[in-house]
């Protein structure tokens, strides 16, 4: 009779000892990670379909609480680890629909943002891209999605190769990082000049002809100017990627990516 009290205490210990780390690690992401999984293309070759990262939310905390052991500052009315800088991968809700984005921040509060022929403009100055080769992959579905990439050397066959021209773009400040194009005089290689508002900022994706970002109006379905209190965290390192429909084929793992900085 000993031995059954004993052995059911034991279970029971267990199911707490699960439960409280699954609280634990509930807490653990609400207050400072989040997992991100890449859905799509918009971001390459920075970050490819199916690269799993955690967005750091501490980096634009909005509470003291999620900010402990003095990691945080008090910054434009809000804790957070830095301000939001050019540059930075930011994983954000979008304005209109509320699903979660991931794109690159180029403009910030007060800035002018154009383009002209495929090259960057900001507060009236271009953005230097110097040309670094292209991007190559196999044209093939991608990821749980399926997607098929967009070729600059389109069409191809199914398994052929697909290429884009690669550019390293160099913001003011010295951050550099890569870029795609697929498009000559593609519809967001040419804008008016957008001038960001205060509390606001302005995304767009690395891979510029595939992307749906502040380029594009809301009542397209673009995302315009993102809010600040919509910034939900920055992206800092790859955890783990998969070039397949399920993380679970580990033949599909793209190890030379597990634990790799996001530039």
């Amino acid at each position: 009779m000993a031995s059954k009290t004993k052995n059911d205490g034991g279970i029971v210990e267990t199911i707490k000892t699960i439960v409280y780390a699954l609280l634990i690690a509930g807490a653990f992401r609400t207050l400072f990670f989040q997992p991100f999984w890449i859905p799509s293309g918009s971001m390459k070759d920075t970050l490819l379909i199916g690269d799993f990262l955690f967005v750091n939310k501490m980096a634009y905390g909005y509470s003291q609480f999620s900010c402990p052991f003095s990691l945080c500052t008090f910054i434009d009315g809000r804790w957070m680890e830095s301000e939001p800088e050019r540059g930075d991968v930011v994983v954000f809700r979008h304005p209109v629909n509320g699903s979660d984005f991931i794109k690159r921040l180029i403009g910030l509060p007060g800035d002018t943002v154009q383009m002209r022929n495929g090259v960057l403009f900001l507060n009236g100055e271009e953005v230097p891209q110097t040309p670094d080769g292209q991007f190559e992959e196999v044209y093939e579905q991608q990821g749980p999605m399926r997607n098929l990439p967009r070729c600059e050397n389109g069409p191809v066959g199914e398994g052929d190769i697909c290429t884009k021209s690669r550019f390293t773009e160099t913001l003011p400040g010295g951050r550099a990082h890569s870029i795609l194009n697929i498009d000559t005089n593609g519809f967001g290689d040419n804008t008016d000049v957008f001038t960001v508002p205060e509390g606001h900022f302005f995304f767009m994706g690395d891979n510029r002809d595939n992307s749906q970002d502040s380029r594009y109006g809301q009542a397209v379905g673009g995302v315009g100017f993102v809010p600040f209190d919509h910034l939900i965290g920055r992206a800092d390192r790859i955890m783990f990627s998969s070039a397949g429909r399920s993380m679970l084929f580990f033949w599909t793992w793209r190890s030379d990516r597990f634990f790799k900085a996001v530039e």
